[in-house]
């Protein structure tokens, strides 16, 4: 059994090398696509700098910091939030900053 693992392990790992190279094409189901929302871009709408926007969604800095730079993802409700500021930043921004 351990022979037959290290086989797959091996083959695994060349068809890695295989596909950084550009010398094969991943599965079509072997690839994963992950949709997430610009934050950079959503923040940027609303006119506010980092430490506004996130006083006004009730995040913190350091939080709305790494969603720009792509480190780590919004979930949940604050995924929601998000959306809906996406989808008309003015407004929602106006009425974020009368429930604060």
């Amino acid at each position: 059994m351990k022979d037959e693992l290290f086989a797959d392990l091996l083959a695994s790992t060349e068809e890695m090398v295989a596909i950084e190279n550009g010398d094969q094409t991943p599965a079509g189901s072997a690839v994963h696509h992950f949709d997430t929302l610009d934050v950079r871009k959503i923040r940027e709408a609303s006119g506010k700098n980092r430490q506004e926007f996130a006083e006004i969604i009730g995040a913190s800095l350091e939080s709305v910091k790494s969603w720009e730079t792509k480190r780590r993802n919004p979930a949940g409700p604050t995924k929601k939030l998000l959306a809906l500021i996406e989808a008309d930043p003015k407004k929602a921004i106006q009425i974020l900053e009368q429930v604060s």
